[in-house]
């Protein structure tokens, strides 16, 4: 009795430790994506604050009182828990333009206007207020003011596509013949096809600078994609080769002696089974290409894709971190509702029947 009691002690702890150390592992990874998203709706004030408020506020309290140039504008500081002196104006229009860049909270003259009357009209020396924020305003403001952002973005897109549809028909093909066909320095030409991942990226794109300015691709989204290819090929040969070998050449048989061409026995057999190894290459290959910063900085100049423009929005000269936060967002976005689309394919593949 006491064994069976002391066996149920060592299970639960060690289920208790397994448990704390896969709580600890999700809240490791998602903390940082949690701050990002919180650091992009939080106002330029906000952002430069320490420590960094974690919860964007959903509005702002303002305190407006008689200053020596004008009128005093305060603001509430959340973690000092009082009103901090921001804007001594007489200028209306300087005071929207602050409140609104700075704070990122929405108001018009018109109501400024409103709200000095009443402290005009009122007994006390100042009064207070309360006007919304614009959560959206770092999303707003970064695809007004950064340059090229929504062509980067429509470009960004283009070059991902044609990567895929690159790696995949040449990948696609390569690993099926790799996983039918018998010849001579199979296993050294499968070993090879990797080898070039071995190289940094930057390696490659300075070279490259020379072989796409005499190709005439050199700052245009094919130049990228054939670069971005380059490396995407090896890893979709490897995956679909796997997914290949995984179905069973009698299937294609079965088909032939049925009528069927080895086309046909291809498309309509053994393609649909592979749809879950060919969707799990799109994605690291749209991934791939989506994400990749430093060729992409050698190998444009006039045409930049979206992740230049954040880059260069976070490390320029008027570049803000809450707006390089939310291109940093935006950026995510397209690459998870990639995934989201494919989840169904890459379940299967998993092993998975139903999402």
């Amino acid at each position: 009795m006491k064994n069976k009691t002391n066996k149920k002690l060592i299970k639960a702890a060690k289920e208790t430790v397994f448990y704390l150390f896969l709580t600890t592992l999700i809240a490791g990874m998602l903390l940082p994506v949690y701050f990002l998203v919180s650091l992009s709706f939080l106002s330029t004030r906000e952002a430069y604050r320490y420590p960094l408020p974690l919860v964007p506020a959903l509005n702002t309290k303002f305190e407006l009182t008689h200053g020596e140039r004008g009128y005093l504008l305060s603001v509430f500081d959340r973690i000092d828990k009082e009103y901090q002196t921001v804007l001594d104006t007489n200028d209306l229009e300087k005071m929207e333009i602050y409140i609104k860049s700075q704070l990122g909270t929405k108001i018009t003259q018109e109501e400024i206007q409103v709200e000095i009357a009443n402290l005009e009209n009122s007994d006390q020396g100042s009064i207070f207020f309360i006007k919304p924020r614009d959560l959206l305003f770092n999303y707003d403001t970064f695809f007004k003011v950064t340059r090229d952002a929504v062509p980067a973005l429509v470009r960004s897109i283009e070059i991902a596509a044609l990567t895929i549809l690159i790696s995949l028909s040449i990948g696609g093909l390569a690993g099926y013949a790799f996983a039918r066909y018998i010849f001579k320095g199979k296993d050294a030409l499968r070993f090879s096809v990797l080898f070039v991942r071995m190289f940094p990226g930057v390696a490659i794109a300075l070279p490259m600078v020379f072989i796409l300015a005499k190709a005439n691709l050199y700052d245009e989204p094919l130049g990228l994609s054939l670069i971005y290819s380059v490396g995407a090929i090896g890893l979709t040969i490897w995956i679909t080769a796997s997914i290949f070998m995984g179905i069973p050449e009698s299937l294609e048989e079965a088909a032939q002696v049925f009528g069927a061409s080895k086309f046909q026995a291809f498309m309509r057999i053994t393609l649909p089974l592979a749809l879950p190894g060919l969707a799990a290459s799109a994605m690291y290959t749209f991934l791939g290409a989506w994400n990749e910063t430093v060729a992409a900085i050698i190998l444009t100049q006039f045409k930049p894709t979206f992740s230049v423009v954040v880059y260069q929005t976070l490390l320029g000269a008027s570049g803000q971190v809450n707006l390089a936060a939310a291109g940093g967002i935006a950026m995510a976005l397209p690459a998870i509702f990639f995934t989201f689309f494919l989840r169904k394919y890459i379940n299967q593949m998993w092993g998975g029947v139903t999402v």
